[in-house]
C-alpha cells in the first residue's frame, strides 16, 4: 500500500511517471499502454476544448470560464480509478475526468453557455452538476457516501475541492463528520498553488494539504498531480480502503493551473513569468506523450491524427450547443424534489409576466 508509505507530515510526495516521461521501477503493472493511451486521448481533448473555450469566451459566445489546464492527469486518472458506480461530486476544473466518464461535450458547451440542459445528464453517469461556490460540495460529498454506506452499497464518493477550499468551514466539518462516521469518501484537493490570487504559503501554514486528514482520523497522501500513475495508483488505493469499511482518504494533488482563475482573471499582477515556465516544464499532457514515444505507442502523424478527431468532435459539440434553445422555466425545476411554495409562487409569476418565452 503505497498510502501508508508517503508520511504527508514529512512532506512526501508518491511519484511515478517524471516530467520527462520515465517511469520508476517497480510501477510497470499500475497502468496497461492502452490505459495510458486512452487518458492521453482524452487529455489532449480536453486541452483543446479548453482552448477552443477560452476563445469563444473572448468572442462573448460563452460566459465566464473557467480554464483547466495543466490539471488535465489529475482529473482524468483520479476517475479512471473509480467504477461507474462510484459518486463524483465535481468542483469546477475536471473537465477531463468528465469527459472519461462520458459526459457529453455539448453538454459541456451547453452549460458553459448557461443553459440548464447541460446539467442534465449528470445523474446519469452519476455526477452532481458543477459547484461554483468554493467548498460548499464537500459535504454533499460526505453525505452522498454516508448515504452509499447506510444502504450497504458496494460503491463510494469522490469530492474534489481547491487549495482555496480547505481554509473554508465546508471542508473541515465535511472531513470530521467523515472521519467520525467513517465514510468511503475520498477527499480530492487539486491544489494547484493559487486561489485565485492568493498563494499557497497564505492559505495554510501546514507543510502540506494532506496532513490536514491527520487530524480527522484517516490517512492522507500527498501525490505529483502531473503524473497519471501516481494520481490512479493513489485514488484506487483510497477506494479500496472505502469499500473495505476503513473510511475516508484525503489525496492532495500538487499540481498547478497555467491560465487565469477564470476569465475575469489577470495571473500576471500576481505570479511571474519565471513561475509558470518552471510549473511549463512539468506539463502532465507533454509528459504522457514522452511516456509514449518512449515505448514506440506514439508520433507525430498518431499527434497529427488525434488533434484532427479533436477538433472535429469539439466543433460538432460547439455546433449543437449553439444551436440549442434555452428554456428559461429550467431554472426553477431542479432544485428541489418536490417545488416549496415560495418558489412556485415565484415560478408562476414568472410564467405570468415573461410568459416563460424561449430564447
Amino acid at each position: 500500500m503505497v498510502i501508508e508509505n508517503y508520511d504527508p507530515l514529512k512532506g512526501q510526495m508518491l511519484q511515478v511517471l517524471d516530467a520527462e516521461g520515465n517511469l520508476a521501477q517497480g510501477f510497470d503493472g499500475v497502468l496497461k499502454n492502452d490505459d495510458v493511451l486512452k487518458l492521453y486521448q482524452v487529455m489532449t481533448l480536453s486541452r483543446m476544448t479548453d482552448k477552443k473555450a477560452l476563445a469563444m469566451q473572448r468572442q462573448g459566445r460563452l460566459i465566464t470560464y473557467i480554464p483547466q489546464s495543466g490539471q488535465e492527469a489529475a482529473a482524468a486518472a483520479s476517475v479512471y480509478a473509480l467504477t461507474f458506480e462510484d459518486w463524483i461530486v465535481p468542483a469546477f476544473r475536471e473537465m477531463a475526468g468528465w469527459l472519461l466518464r462520458g459526459a457529453k461535450l455539448k453538454d459541456v458547451f451547453l452549460y458553459l453557455r448557461g443553459n440548464e440542459q447541460g446539467s442534465k445528464n449528470m445523474p446519469k453517469l452519476r455526477m452532481t452538476p458543477l459547484c461554483v461556490p468554493i467548498g460548499s460540495q464537500i459535504p454533499h460529498g460526505v453525505g452522498i457516501s454516508w448515504a452509499q454506506k447506510l444502504k450497504g452499497e458496494n460503491s463510494i464518493t469522490i469530492v474534489y475541492f481547491g487549495d482555496g477550499a480547505t481554509s473554508e468551514g465546508e471542508f473541515h466539518e465535511a472531513m470530521n463528520f467523515g472521519g467520525v462516521f467513517k465514510t468511503p469518501t475520498i477527499f480530492f484537493c487539486m491544489n494547484n498553488q493559487w486561489a485565485i490570487s492568493l498563494p499557497r504559503s497564505l492559505q495554510t501554514s501546514s507543510k502540506t494539504l494532506a496532513q490536514k486528514a491527520v487530524a480527522y482520523g484517516f490517512p492522507g497522501v500527498l501525490v505529483d498531480g502531473n503524473d497519471i500513475f501516481a494520481v490512479y495508483l493513489a485514488t484506487k488505493e483510497a477506494a479500496e480502503r472505502a469499500r473495505q469499511g476503513k473510511g475516508p482518504t484525503m489525496i492532495e494533488a500538487y499540481t498547478y493551473r497555467q491560465g487565469p482563475h477564470t476569465t475575469a482573471d489577470d495571473p500576471r499582477k500576481y505570479r511571474s513569468t519565471e513561475e509558470e515556465e518552471k510549473w511549463l516544464c512539468k506539463d502532465p499532457v507533454s509528459r504522457v506523450r514522452k511516456f509514449l514515444e518512449k515505448r514506440d505507442l506514439w508520433d507525430d502523424k498518431k499527434q497529427a491524427a488525434l488533434e484532427a478527431e479533436c477538433d472535429k468532435i469539439i466543433e460538432e459539440a460547439v455546433a449543437e450547443a449553439e444551436k440549442t434553445s434555452y428554456i428559461p422555466e429550467d431554472i426553477f425545476k431542479y432544485h428541489y424534489a418536490e417545488m416549496p411554495q415560495e418558489l412556485q409562487e415565484q415560478f408562476e409569476y414568472f410564467k405570468s409576466t415573461l410568459g416563460g418565452q424561449h430564447g
